[in-house]
């Protein structure tokens, strides 16, 4: 496996309801991103579907199983170009319904995940939430954690994938205007309370009266913002990050005098309370 993998953060303007166009859309961005060297491709939460419906009915004909049609253009595209994608989608499983996201390789499918975090906002006021614990996948271009947009704001997801081994976490959201704090200090709180390279990727533009505020993100395992996009463009950023730098936990600042190691050092022993549920 590299130690250094180039990773592009595509912050894209969905339709709503246009899956096809979108998916079209997808295709053709991850090979602008692949031919200019990317490894890891990131796009939106429900970057195939859009987001803000008013009603379970009025998305569910837009969910679609996994694997499935699009998982399978994204797998031929992804054998083509020999690179990894993340995209966000909507899952339908039997009578259930998810916020979900795909990380796809030359390979195949590697894996997804569904959103466990709900907020009362957009298509998430009618889904159901995540079902399935936290999972870090194996791939030639690092361990890779998924999670999508508010999950961000609960610590406890970004930090069960690193004690997992991740090496990057990806987080494609739909941050609302308003919400610049998320972007401006929680993604990057993130990536220096974990020791890992975090990728948010947020979209532009408005849907059905919400307006995205953008700023998709690319973070080093040490806190500092790498890339950045603009708050309205459609564009693409990239960085490159040592997978090696997020494996090392220990971090020497002033030998024998001032080190770290945010893994080691816990005390979860003390934590308890974290997992009692509040009614």
């Amino acid at each position: 496996m590299p130690d250094k993998v180039k990773i592009a953060a595509v912050q894209t303007n969905p339709k709503i309801t246009k899956t096809k166009e979108n998916l079209d859309e997808i295709l053709l961005q991850t090979e602008a991103a692949a031919k200019n060297g990317a490894d890891l491709i990131v796009f939106t939460e429900c970057a195939l579907t859009g987001y803000v419906f008013s009603s379970r009915e009025e998305a569910m004909p837009f969910a679609e199983n996994i694997p499935g049609s699009s998982t399978d253009r994204l797998v031929t595209c992804c054998r083509e170009l020999g690179v990894h994608v993340v995209v966000g989608l909507m899952e339908r499983d039997a009578d259930r319904y998810y916020n979900a996201a795909v990380l796809v390789g030359p390979g195949g499918l590697v894996g997804k995940y569904r959103k466990n975090h709900l907020p009362f906002l957009g298509v998430d006021r009618f889904l159901d939430a995540g079902d399935k614990p936290f999972q870090v996948y194996q791939t030639p271009v690092g361990n890779i954690g998924l999670h999508i947009c508010y999950d961000c704001a609960f610590p406890e997801s970004t930090r069960v994938m690193a004690l997992l081994g991740a090496d990057i976490i990806v987080l494609p959201t739909n941050f609302p205007e308003g919400r610049d704090k998320m972007i401006n200090y929680l993604v990057n709180t993130r990536a220096l309370e974990n020791n890992i390279h975090f990728v948010a990727v947020n979209r532009v533009g408005s849907e059905c009266g919400t307006r995205f505020m953008g700023r998709s993100k690319i973070i080093g395992a040490a806190g500092d913002t790498l890339a950045e996009a603009s708050g309205d463009a459609e564009e693409i950023i990239y960085a490159e990050v040592k997978l090696s730098e997020a494996r090392q936990k220990h971090i020497i600042l002033k030998a024998g005098e001032f080190e770290l190691d945010r893994m080691r050092d816990r005390r979860p022993e003390l934590y308890g309370e974290i997992t009692r549920p509040k009614t």
